[in-house]
């Protein structure tokens, strides 16, 4: 059918104008306004608000706990990062290209962690890491290691590789997915051709199969910071609420606390400015880090 140009930008608008108008609301409207409350003293709740210029900011540089929510938040995304591209790169090699039988189960196994809530999650595993009754602690007794039994999410030292596990355990399912798609996606002629010039199946992996899987490998690791720079905060809340002693504090709960448990919500938009702040920096370095060029197949 035939469409004159009105036509066309009046399709356009009814397309675009709804969906902007929601990314505004969602998006836009809390970012500027995060930003403009980071200029005032206000507790969230009462009518007046005091103006105070970058009084905050000043309280952010000087605010002792903030550097080591910085390195929780960074150590939560290495871990994460090389825990579940490992794991989710294995997961789907092994089921794309072993030729198991039983492969859909297993993609509903692995991928089970990601419908389940955040919250939920983080309540089985303080029960997994409970010191009396836990299956971590009871495993270590029955094969005799009683000496490395320990008060998991109650140990300053202890507590934040903790969260490292139900984060991994939570985040392969999906990745796991969107790899295999890529490698599904792979030529099988590629892997024929590489046969014949006598390379064997690691030689195979390394140069045929994750180069052409790149880029399902960068968006799954810039994914992975950014809901980790971002998200991380849920997890912590619910299994340590950022204890014991502010050893596991992130930017995100740190956050929550000063906002909504300490009412300084002024302070707490500064630290939301500094987090979008260091996320930006963080995908851009990344995107020049992973830049490579595109393998044509």
């Amino acid at each position: 059918m035939v469409q004159t140009k009105k036509q066309k930008y009046l399709f356009l608008a009814f397309c675009l104008v709804p969906t902007f108008i929601m990314f505004s609301i969602f998006t836009l409207y809390p970012l500027f306004s995060g930003l403009y409350y980071s200029f005032f003293e206000w507790s969230g709740a009462s009518n007046t608000r005091e103006f105070v210029g970058f009084d905050n900011y000043i309280e952010l540089f000087n605010d002792e706990v903030i550097p080591a929510t910085i390195w929780h938040d960074y150590f939560l995304v290495a871990t994460k990062v090389i825990g579940i591209m490992i794991m989710a790169l294995f997961i789907a090699v092994a089921l794309t290209q072993l030729k198991i039988k039983e492969a859909p189960f297993y993609r509903i196994v692995f991928f089970f962690p990601n419908i389940m809530s955040v919250v939920v999650i983080g309540i089985l595993w303080m029960f997994i890491y409970n010191p009396s009754l836990g299956l971590v602690n009871s495993g270590l007794e029955v094969i005799g290691l009683e000496e490395w039994t320990r008060p998991w999410l109650g140990s300053e030292t202890w507590a934040l590789p903790s969260l490292v596990l139900p984060s991994i355990w939570a985040g392969i399912g999906l990745f796991m997915l969107l790899l295999m798609g890529g490698i599904s996606n792979i030529s099988k002629s590629y892997y024929e051709a590489a046969k014949i010039d006598g390379a064997n199946e690691w030689q195979q992996f390394w140069k045929v199969t994750l180069p052409l899987i790149w880029p399902q490998i960068k968006i799954s690791i810039l994914y992975i910071v950014i809901t980790t720079l971002n998200g991380s905060f849920i997890i912590v809340q619910v299994m340590t609420g950022g204890g014991p002693n502010n050893s596991t504090h992130v930017m995100g709960s740190y956050l929550y606390q000063q906002a909504f448990t300490q009412y300084n919500f002024g302070y707490g938009a500064t630290i939301g400015v500094m987090i979008l702040v260091l996320s930006l920096i963080t995908v851009v370095l990344l995107q020049l880090l992973l830049r490579k060029e595109r393998v044509e197949y």
